[in-house]
C-alpha cells in the first residue's frame, strides 16, 4: 500500500509537526516522515482497533505476543460453527514494510470476514516496519511466526484456537507488502527447511496484490491512472523502497524485483502452489501478471484472477457497491484455493 488520498469523509487525522521542515530526510505525505536524526513520525490515518468482534459474525479473536524481545505478536481469528479442523492461513499486512497494523481496523473488519465467509483460521502478524528495522526484519519475523506455530503444534496443547487449526493445511498469504513478505519466506523454505517445519505442512501461498518494483518502469506504473481514493502512486512506492530496503541497494534488489537480472533463478526455487489477486487499475498490475508468466514458465503452479475496475488495496480501503463486489469475488476464490 502507498499513499491514501486524505479524504474528510474517512476521519483521518493528520499529526502536528515536532521537527523543522528542513530536517526532514523523506516523507510521503500524509503517511510518514524520517528526519535526518533517525526520528519516525507516521500518521495515525486509520484507527486501531481491538481484537472484539460482533457475536453475528462467528468468528473468535484475541491477541498473542510471540516474541517479547522485538514484540512481534499476532492477531488471530477462528470461525466457531466449523464442524472440522479449518486450514491456517499465516498473514502479513500490507503498508510499504514502512505503515500498517494487524490491529487496524481496516485489516481486523476484512480478515474477520475472510474467516467466516472462506471457513478458515487466520493468525495476522504484527511484524516490525522500516525504516528502523528495514528489510530483511520483516522476512526473519514471517520466519519467526511460521516457527511459533511449528511450536504451538509441537506442545500438543489445545490452546482455543490451536484445537481447530489443520497444521497439515497451512498457508501464506498476505496483501501488497504482506505478499512481498508471504512469497519472501516461502522462497526461504528450501527441501530441508520444509522437513524441518513438521508436523506443518505448506499447501499454497496468496499473494493480494503482491508489492514487487524494479528500476525499468512498466505501463501500468507509467499510464495506470488509480481510482479515486487511491491508495498507491509510484513515487509513493519508490519512497517505501528508499526507506525498507538495505542502504545502496536499488529497485532491482531481489527482495523487490524477483524478476531481475542476478535474482534467483525461478527454476530452482521450491515455490508452493501460487495464487496472484491482482487489481486492473493498480500500478502494479504489469508487474503482478509478468510474475505470473514467469512463474508459470518455471513450472510452477500459479493461477490468478484480475478484478476488474478497482484499483489497488480496495478490499480493505474502499467501501464502494463495486469494491465489495469484487471483494465478495476475491474471498470466493480463495475459499476455493485454500479448499482443495
Amino acid at each position: 500500500m502507498a499513499t491514501i488520498t486524505i479524504d474528510p469523509s474517512l476521519g483521518l487525522q493528520i499529526s502536528t509537526k515536532t521537527h523543522q521542515e528542513e530536517q526532514i530526510l523523506d516523507e510521503i505525505d500524509g503517511l510518514i516522515r524520517v528526519y535526518k536524526d533517525g526520528h519516525v513520525e507516521r500518521t495515525q490515518i486509520i484507527p486501531c482497533v481491538t481484537s472484539s468482534l460482533p457475536p453475528e459474525l462467528g468468528v473468535a479473536s484475541s491477541d498473542v505476543v510471540i516474541e517479547k524481545v522485538t514484540n512481534i505478536w499476532v492477531r488471530l481469528y477462528v470461525p466457531k460453527k466449523c464442524h472440522e479442523k479449518t486450514p491456517l492461513l499465516i498473514y502479513f499486512h500490507g503498508g510499504g514494510f514502512c505503515i500498517g497494523s494487524a490491529a487496524w481496523s481496516c485489516y481486523h473488519e476484512f480478515l474477520a470476514k475472510l474467516a467466516a465467509r472462506a471457513g478458515c483460521s487466520i493468525m495476522s502478524v504484527n511484524y516490525r516496519l522500516a525504516p528502523e528495522n528495514p528489510l530483511p526484519a520483516a522476512y526473519d519475523d514471517g520466519f519467526k511466526a511460521l516457527m511459533w506455530v511449528k511450536q504451538q503444534a509441537l506442545s500438543g496443547e489445545n490452546e482455543w484456537w490451536s484445537k481447530q487449526c489443520n497444521f497439515s493445511s497451512i498457508f501464506l498469504a498476505g496483501d501488497s507488502a504482506g505478499a512481498n513478505i508471504a512469497h519472501n519466506v516461502a522462497t526461504q523454505l528450501g527441501s530441508s527447511q520444509a522437513m524441518a517445519l513438521k508436523p506443518l505442512s505448506i499447501k499454497g501461498i496468496i499473494l493480494i496484490q503482491p508489492f514487487f518494483g524494479g528500476e525499468g518502469r512498466t505501463h501500468s506504473e507509467k499510464y495506470t491512472v488509480e481510482p479515486p481514493r487511491s491508495t498507491l502512486s509510484l513515487a509513493a512506492s519508490d519512497t517505501y523502497w528508499r526507506l525498507s530496503l538495505p542502504v545502496g541497494s536499488n529497485r532491482d534488489h531481489p527482495w523487490c524485483n524477483p524478476l531481475a537480472k542476478g535474482s534467483s533463478q525461478l527454476e530452482e526455487l521450491r515455490v508452493f502452489p501460487v495464487m496472484v489477486c491482482v487489481s486492473e487499475m493498480d500500478i502494479l498490475r504489469d508487474r503482478n501478471l509478468e510474475f505470473c508468466g514467469a512463474l508459470g514458465r518455471a513450472g510452477k503452479k500459479v493461477e490468478y484472477a484480475v478484478y476488474k475496475g478497482v484499483g489497488h488495496a480496495f478490499q480493505i480501503l474502499n467501501k464502494s457497491q463495486l469494491s465489495q463486489t469484487r471483494t465478495h469475488e476475491m474471498i470466493s476464490h480463495i475459499k476455493a484455493f485454500i479448499s482443495r
